[in-house]
């Protein structure tokens, strides 16, 4: 699935947080100066023909609604950063993230607690 601008990102939070919406509805979301209902519309249609977003029409107007879950989003950008940054190692990206401390030893061990549980699960 193709990456999205930032732009984008912001819009499709909306989507995931109120879910199916007319362009209409995005443009009132935001604080003043708002963007252009035109602008808006465009940057909709772009996240349709990249799969995130799709639309029931009523008449000669469209509502929109989600395609991609935010979880699945999250877990193929983490997968894409894994990727890019940390040669396709997943313990390289945890490693870094210790060495760096934006992670402490207590949270790595309940993370592991938290692996070996689904671990557990799995096998019954």
């Amino acid at each position: 699935m193709k990456t999205l601008t930032a732009k984008e990102e912001e819009i499709m939070g909306f989507f995931w947080e109120k879910g199916p919406m007319f362009v209409k509805q995005l443009v009132e979301l935001y604080d003043e100066p708002r963007p252009h209902f035109n602008t808006l519309s465009t940057i909709v249609r772009g996240l349709e023909e990249k799969g995130y977003l799709s639309h029931t029409a009523f008449g000669n107007t469209y509502q929109y609604y989600a395609t991609v879950s935010r979880d699945d989003f999250s877990r193929r950008t983490l997968r894409g950063v894994i990727s890019k940054y940390f040669n396709n190692s997943y313990l390289g990206a945890v490693s870094s993230l210790v060495k760096e401390e934006d992670i402490s030893l207590k949270e790595l061990k309940e993370l592991i607690r938290q692996v070996e549980e689904g671990e557990q699960e799995k096998k019954q």
